[in-house]
């Protein structure tokens, strides 16, 4: 069973060591903390404490469609969860770009404009389900730091090769006619 545990914030907002219900409980009755967040559960001292902090690993498995993450210490897991990504993003572009287009069709009186776009993409541009991807991992990992002092982080990067593991002597055409 999983031990249920309340996220505290220093007064200056930074993240401790989170704590039992029980004992934030207290601190609110006493007037030593305040609640800062109901979802997550968090509370802020209003009290100067020692701030002293154990060792936090973020493991991040980053899929196709969702993202999971766990945070540990050496004797027990502080936070884990499992996160569904948005899809659909390419047809939810294409739509817009065809209301786009029937509006700008609508108006008449303005001339052509077709020599108005540029050739080649510029640096650093991500297709949009990717750039939502990236983002994502960046505000989820954000999020996660303002609740708990994380000291390290790692993420998961595989590639697989799918038709190679079904198939360890699959070469050249081969390739083209798989799944």
């Amino acid at each position: 069973m999983k031990k249920v545990l309340v996220y505290v914030l220093n007064m200056r907002g930074q993240p401790l060591m989170p704590c039992s219900p029980r004992k934030a409980k207290m601190l609110l009755k006493q007037g030593k903390a305040k609640v800062a967040r109901r979802s997550p559960f968090t509370i802020q001292l209003l009290i100067a404490t020692g701030e002293n902090k154990q060792f936090i690993t973020l493991g991040i498995d980053p899929g196709y469609s969702s993202i999971g993450l766990s945070m540990v210490t050496n004797k027990r897991e502080l936070f884990s969860a499992e996160i569904t990504l948005r899809k659909g993003l390419m047809k939810l572009n294409s739509d817009r770009k065809m209301y786009r287009r029937n509006k700008r069709n609508r108006l008449w009186y303005r001339s052509c404009r077709f020599l108005n776009r540029v050739k080649s993409k510029k640096e650093g541009w991500l297709a949009p389900s990717i750039l939502h991807k990236l983002e994502s991992h960046i505000r989820i990992v954000n999020f996660v730091k303002s609740l708990l002092p994380i000291s390290r982080i790692i993420i998961e990067a595989n590639n697989f090769d799918i038709q190679r593991i079904k198939n360890p002597n699959i070469e050249g055409e081969n390739y083209q006619e798989g799944d």
